[in-house]
Order: C-alpha cells, then structure tokens, then sequence
C-alpha cells in the first residue's frame, strides 16, 4: 500500500514505479533471451553431433569405431543439455519473479487513479493466478498442457533419448551379441533421465511458489 504520508509527490511515485517497471521489462527480455540462445545453442550442437556421427558411420560401417565415437560426443551434447534444461528452469523463476514485480507495481497504478481499472488488460494482482494472467496462459488450457507445450519438456525429452541411446551402445560394446538387453539398458536409462529431470523440474516449481509470497492476492481488489 503506497504511504500518503510520504514525503514524495505523485510525480516522483510515478517516476519511482515507471523506472522499477521498466528495469524489470529489460530483465525480463534479456532472461528470455538467454533462454532462446541456450536451447538454440543445445540444438545446434545436437545437429552438428548427429552429422559426425552419420559420416563416422558411413567410414565405420557402423563398427565399433563409431560406437567409441558416440560415447564421446553424446555425453558432451548431453551435459550441454542438461545445463540448458537447468538454466531454463532458473530463468523461468526469474521471468516469474519479474511477472511477479510488475503486478505489483500495476496495483500501485490503480491505488495512485482506481478509475483507470478497465483499461488495464493484465492482472494487478501477485498471487499465482495473477502472475498466469500476465504471463499470458490461457485459462482454459490445463497445466500439463502448457508443461507439454514448454520448452524445458523439449530438453527433457531429447536428454532422456541421448540417456538411452548412450545406455544402449555403451552395452553393445561390452555385450555385443546381447542386442534385446543393451536395448532394455537404453529404455531403464531414457525413463530414470525423464524421472530425474521430472523432479528436479517439480522441486524447482515448488520452491518458486513457496518463495512468492504474494502482497496483493486476487481477492484484494486494487
């Protein structure tokens, strides 16, 4: 609730709350830009691992040089990929958090002129409904929905494929007439990579809501 027995004007308040929101507009793109950059980055490093492999294949005859060869690129594409699915999720905390700031600072314009309240298209409210209304989540879509649609899942998903395709050749050299247990090596590795990311992902989103401790929930009219 802003003070009105503050000693600074209307004009200052403004100016106060136009720069805060403006310095969180900018954080805000440079997050979502990082996040483009290291998931284009991951892909292009994925794409560029997956042609080596095709040509290693095609002088190998897919031969024990090209296994060799696949557990030395495939590890590296998979940590690049593991620390973009964890930057992703540190990055969606901060564009939350910013979300977070800006319906704060979106309360404070309807408290300083309340009569502005209808042209006002996102929430002035912190809470975690308020923060999806800015975020622009649709209310109808379910929240697996939008898990599915995001970015982080796509991580996870080619993580848990390079898991698997790295159990399953990393049994095939050892094992090499063993085809149907190096290919159920590959399937345990692809769902405990899914599973640990899935945790990981679900203890980062618990501990960002508990961490936002809303000010203005929607039940508070602005």
């Amino acid at each position: 609730m802003i003070n009105e027995a503050s000693s600074a004007t209307l004009s200052h308040r403004l100016q106060i709350l136009s720069t805060e929101h403006w310095s969180l507009l900018a954080s805000r793109s440079l997050a979502w830009s990082e996040s483009f950059n290291r998931a284009t980055m991951f892909l292009a490093t994925l794409s560029g691992g997956v042609v080596a492999l095709a040509l290693v294949a095609q002088a190998s005859s897919f031969g024990r040089m090209f296994s060799w060869f696949a557990l030395i690129i495939l590890p590296i594409v998979l940590f690049i990929g593991v620390t973009t699915f964890l930057r992703l999720a540190a990055t969606n905390y901060h564009d939350a958090l910013c979300v977070m700031g800006m319906n704060r600072i979106r309360h404070a314009y309807l408290e300083i002129a309340p009569d502005m309240a209808p042209y006002f298209v996102m929430s002035p409210h912190d809470d975690q409904r308020g923060v999806a209304i800015t975020m622009g989540l649709p209310p109808a879509m379910p929240f697996y929905q939008h898990m599915l649609a995001g970015t982080p899942t796509l991580i996870v998903v080619i993580n848990s494929i390079l898991a698997g395709v790295i159990g399953t050749i990393a049994v095939s050299l050892v094992l090499p007439d063993r085809t149907a247990v190096a290919a159920l090596i590959g399937l345990i590795a692809f769902l405990l990579s899914a599973v640990a990311h899935q945790r990981t992902a679900s203890k980062s989103i618990e501990t960002a809501i508990g961490g936002l401790q809303p000010g203005f929930p929607s039940g508070d009219p602005a």
